[in-house]
Order: structure tokens, then sequence, then C-alpha cells
């Protein structure tokens, strides 16, 4: 009976969160019927891909992929590089105020994100960078709940070996880029596919810092489907699936590592 209560519970969780995609699924498939009467309708009428189809006439979208891509990437690269050299020391080394310092990193988590955007433009304007992929990127490249992860990653990791590399002469950067990130690689797997779901979905800031629709990510050009005297509920949601099938895809392909990572890396 224990066992089956799990199962149950489970079961209402992964209702409720798959709920709101297969709605959204179902509108945009759909192609008669009210998509707001109640109760809901759970399966498409009449379905078709008509919608997807109104979608790439109406929008850029494949452009808009391509900008998505690389901002996903590049904010990916530099978090990983910048979070791991962060955490390292932090982990692993004796400095005076090591302690200060990760607990100034990790009191930026009860700040939220929105609090940093009017610092963040005002900082982007004036390196001139209004306009430009670097001014997405820049500000998401580090924050706190990586280098957190990293740090931990780093700490696992045997002080036998890394005295062992030191007796035999390597130098400190060599016992990181050549030992230790090789045996976090799960942590940084699981850093790496956080980032890029969270990248890949930012609305507010890219909408903030850019202008010119040809540079949109994905997530903001698909509010072009929202047109200025009327829109169509439908295809809004058709944009929308072709928005998070990239992400989940991505995430069932590599979600054993996103496992390994929060299992532990060192075993």
């Amino acid at each position: 009976m224990k066992t089956i209560s799990h199962y149950l519970l489970l079961c209402v969780i992964a209702i409720v969160c798959v709920f709101p995609f297969w709605w959204t699924l179902v509108t945009a498939l759909s192609t008669e019927g009210n998509i707001f009467a109640y109760p809901p309708t759970f399966w498409p009428k009449e379905p078709s891909l008509a919608n997807f189809i109104e979608v790439f006439n109406t929008i850029p979208i494949w452009s808009f992929f391509r900008n998505s891509v690389f901002i996903a990437l590049c904010t990916v690269f530099w978090k990983l590089v910048l979070c791991s050299a962060a955490a390292y020391p932090l982990a692993r080394m004796q400095f005076k105020g090591r302690k200060l310092v990760f607990g100034l990193i990790l009191a930026t988590l009860v700040l939220p994100s929105e609090v940093n955007f009017l610092v963040n433009f005002i900082t982007v304007t004036k390196l001139s960078l209004v306009d430009t992929y670097a001014g997405v990127i820049l500000p998401n490249v580090v924050n706190a709940v990586a280098i957190l992860l990293l740090k931990q990653a780093f700490e696992e990791v045997p002080q036998d070996l890394i005295d062992a590399a030191r007796v035999d002469g390597a130098s400190e950067w060599i016992i990181f880029s050549k030992i230790m990130l090789p045996l976090i690689a799960p942590w940084l797997a699981t850093v790496g596919i956080l980032t890029a779901v969270e990248a890949w979905n930012e609305y507010i800031w890219p909408s903030i810092v850019m202008s010119k629709p040809d540079e949109f990510p994905l997530s903001v050009g698909v509010l072009y489907l929202r047109g200025t005297f009327g829109s169509s509920t439908r295809v809004i949601a058709a944009g929308t699936v072709l928005t998070i099938l990239p992400t989940l895809a991505a995430f069932l392909f590599t979600q054993r590592f996103f496992m390994r990572g929060m299992d532990g890396a060192v075993k």
C-alpha cells in the first residue's frame, strides 16, 4: 500500500506538470471548437498541422531559432568557464576572506533576478552593448547556484588525489584543468543543461536589451504571432509548442548526465 500510494502521488504530480503543455498542444492541433470551453477539451478536434504551418508563414522562425541556439551555447560555455573558475578556489584554496566571499555570493540567492535588471541595463548601456548578443549573454554567465553546485563537486574530489598531483609537480592550473574538471564532468553537464534551458526560455531580459527583430531569440520572436489588430490563440499555441520542443528533446537526450550530476560526480 505504501508503494501504491507513492506511485499515485507521483502520477498526480505528473498530471499537474504535464497538463499545461498538453493543453497547449491540443490547442495548437485543433482547428474547431471553443478552446476556452469548460470543462476543457483534452483531445484536439479536427487535428491538423495548419496552425504550425501558419507560424512558419508568419514569422522567420528559423532565424529566431538560430539566434536562440547561439545565445544558449555562448551562455553555457562562459558560465561553465567562469563559474568553475570561481568555485575551485572557494572549494580547494585557503585564503583570507574565503567564507565572506562565499557568503556574499550565496546572499544573492535571496534577491529575485528582476532586481538586477536596472543595474544590468545601465551597465550594458555604458558599455555600448545594447542591441547586441553580448548584452544578452553577459549578465547571465555567472550566478550563485552554478557556483554552489560546482563548489560541492570540487569538494567531493579526494584530497589525496590533489596532493599526489602536487607531489608530481603539477601546477594549480594543471590540477584544475586536467584533473578536477574531468572528474566533475557530470556536474558540469548538469549546470550546462540547466543553463541552456534557462537561456533558451529567457524572455524579459532579451526583450529589454534588444530592439532589432532580426536578432530576437525565439522566446521573444514568437510574440510577433500576436498581431496589432487581432491574433489567433491556436497559432500562438503552435508557436509556443515549437519553442518548447527543442529544450524538451535536449533534456530527454541528456537526462542521464543530469541525473548523474545530481547524484554526485565522484564515487
